[in-house]
């Protein structure tokens, strides 16, 4: 028994240096750059949960499946494989892997080797932005929205002329964070709140007197950079955002980890009714 036990510790200790040694490969690569690519700092965090993900994919896993059971959130995740000898896997890393291995938005590693194929897994953690600096990231969404605003672009199948600049509401600030908050604390993306509300109705509960509202939300992104990105990218949510009907807006994210999405999104765009205050 005690051979036994030994002989696993001295093979479990030759799994970690040499998956140690992988991972210093694949930084020397990263921070020397390839294929005519800068290298990048920092180095790589290497991540026991993605090494658990790498062996999943080698096993054949589905990748967000493993990232699930694994308990890993990513914003963003790539999958690389490379076969031989350790100077055999860094050559192909370096010729194939070279843009997910240089890829700043790449923070993690983790990695798994079976019968001398290397099996990488390069992620980028969902990282929620502070509780404490929502006012920054509502000015943040604002900006870019705005920036976005400025210009005329297709959303879809429709063209938008450029629009007015958007200002912040209270009240619509109120309505976005009561369904940011609804939508993580049940792991749901919809604009129904829990007790069946509308956006409409949220907003005039919020305080919000309206002549017209509309709603955008999403989850998963980390950043205001991130989720207005992708309202801009998706034909409905770039409408609502590009149309001059609306006059304000308020935005307010929730994060929950075991949530499915990791950090919900609303905006409420809205027009005031005449004659009244926010």
């Amino acid at each position: 028994m005690k051979s036994s036990l030994l002989f696993l510790a001295l093979a479990a200790s030759h799994a970690n240096a040499t998956n140690s040694d992988l991972v210093r490969s694949i930084d020397s690569i990263r921070a020397q750059g390839c294929d005519g690519r800068d290298g990048v700092t920092p180095a790589l965090r290497h991540d026991p949960l993605l090494d658990r993900v790498a062996e999943a994919q080698a096993s054949g896993s589905n990748l967000k499946a493993a990232m699930k059971e694994a308990g890993y959130r990513a914003v963003q995740a790539a999958v690389l494989e490379a076969s031989g000898s350790a100077a055999a896997r860094k050559r192909a890393l370096a010729d194939e892997g070279c843009k997910d291995i240089t890829n700043p938005i790449y923070r993690d590693v983790g990695v798994a080797l079976d019968n001398g194929t290397a099996w990488i897994v390069l992620a980028a953690p969902l990282i929620p932005p502070s509780a404490q600096g929502t006012g920054d990231v509502s000015r943040r969404v604002l900006e870019l929205v705005n920036d976005a605003r400025s210009r005329s672009r297709r959303c879809g199948w429709k063209r938008f002329s450029a629009a007015p600049a958007l200002l912040l509401s209270e009240g619509l600030q109120r309505a976005a964070a009561v369904q940011a908050r609804d939508m993580a604390d049940r792991s749901v993306l919809g604009h129904a709140g829990i007790d069946g509300s509308s956006p409409a109705e949220r907003a005039t509960r919020a305080g919000y007197a309206w002549r017209t509202i509309g709603e955008n939300i999403a989850s998963g992104q980390a950043t205001p950079e991130q989720v207005v990105e992708g309202w801009v990218k998706s034909p409905h949510h770039c409408a609502n955002l590009m149309s001059a009907d609306f006059t304000e807006m308020g935005v307010a994210f929730a994060a929950d980890p075991k949530s499915a999405g990791g950090i919900y999104w609303a905006q409420v765009f809205g027009a005031p009714s005449p004659g009244s205050k926010d």
